[in-house]
């Protein structure tokens, strides 16, 4: 006897595999019917990090009762969300234990195991020691999905940069030269002199604090954006970002003497990709003694607004036009590349979708 389906209700269903698993799919729809355990042992076969999945009998919420009737005993079928925290709507057979996923929801189903883990990194609360961390280091904490790849060109440029600093910092009788060789000058630059200045200034650091907190967000999203990027790619645009970062400085002050020194830039541009892949990422920021965890977008724009108003009222000894090009660039690049990056990297793709809630 042929079952109907219970998505388009034509009679287009068919026996076919699912990760090892004899199911019942509509061939006109996409649809497919787990009956009970199947869907259990179909994510246990599949590759989403999990091999002992029971996800049918630990869905979220109930949305109540569908419109749709189960193939087997007629039954309404009834609403629920995969997970409390992803909702991904499944339809479930309270009579004959059942299970139906429309096409559009099966790669999410598979891969909720990972989306899972990723869920339980993204909804860690704020506690005690990261406020003493922050009240001390005054430095965010982040909470986002592990990377699955080393971030080694992140590590690599975390050494380089320290190595030069101390290096710098050793020999203090070589100091101005070494300024005069490897900073950032506008005149100089503008007059076609130190053009090796637009990289190596990258490296260089003016104290013990700037290093310590251009590291630590290098650090921060560095990984992750590595790791969603490759690694050529990750340091090419890394590159760019400061490249653009020195342009918006040199166009904001062309003859200034003053030497810049720093990866602010090249970092701010991180910021701008990380903002827009990474939107269900937190970062906490203390308001006085009150640490609250923010999305990347709200985060950001916080800091845009500091560096836009220290921009306006100048001075400080920052660049902060740099900060500011570095920023829009990563922007760009991000919105340019973000098909891409979604399409390469799934489970980033999933935590994107305006399905995921993440508590903060």
């Amino acid at each position: 006897m042929s079952m109907r389906c219970p998505g388009c209700a034509s009679d287009e269903m068919r026996v076919s595999f699912f990760h090892g698993q004899e199911v019942d799919s509509c061939t006109a729809c996409g649809g497919i019917w787990f009956d009970s355990g199947e869907l259990n042992g179909a994510l246990s076969a599949a590759d989403n990090g999990n091999d002992s999945v029971g996800i049918e009998s630990s869905l979220g919420c109930h949305k109540g009762e569908s419109t749709r009737s189960c193939s087997h005993c007629e039954t309404k079928l009834q609403h629920y969300h995969l997970m409390d925290d992803f909702h991904v709507e499944v339809d479930v057979c309270h009579t004959c234990t059942g299970v139906w996923i429309d096409e559009h929801e099966r790669e999410k189903v598979v891969q909720s195991p990972q989306i899972q883990v990723a869920l339980e990194e993204l909804n860690k609360k704020v506690n005690v020691k990261t406020w003493l961390f922050q009240f001390l280091m005054q430095m965010p904490t982040e909470y986002n999905l592990k990377p699955k790849t080393t971030p080694w060109v992140t590590y690599t440029l975390l050494a380089i940069n320290t190595f030069i600093f101390i290096a710098t910092v050793l020999q203090p009788n070589a100091t101005e030269w070494i300024y005069d060789t490897f900073a950032l000058k506008p005149v100089d630059l503008m007059q076609g002199q130190n053009i090796t200045g637009l990289v190596s200034h990258m490296f260089m650091h003016g104290g013990w604090m700037h290093l310590i907190g251009n590291m630590y967000f290098l650090y921060v999203v560095g990984d992750n954006l590595e790791d969603a990027l490759g690694h050529k790619r990750f340091l090419a645009l890394y590159l760019v970002c400061g490249f653009a970062a020195a342009a918006a400085h040199i166009i904001s002050e062309p003859s200034s003497s003053i030497y810049m020194v720093g990866a602010s830039g090249a970092i701010a541009g991180l910021f701008g990709m990380y903002l827009l892949w990474f939107r269900h990422a937190s970062l906490t920021f203390m308001f006085i003694i009150y640490q609250k965890k923010l999305s990347p977008m709200a985060f950001f724009a916080i800091w845009l607004a500091m560096n836009l108003f220290g921009a306006y009222i100048g001075g400080g000894g920052v660049a902060y036009w740099a900060h500011i090009g570095g920023f829009v660039a990563g922007l760009v690049i991000g919105i340019a590349l973000k098909k891409q990056v979604m399409r390469d990297n799934p489970i980033l793709s999933m935590l994107n979708s305006q399905e995921l809630k993440v508590a903060r």
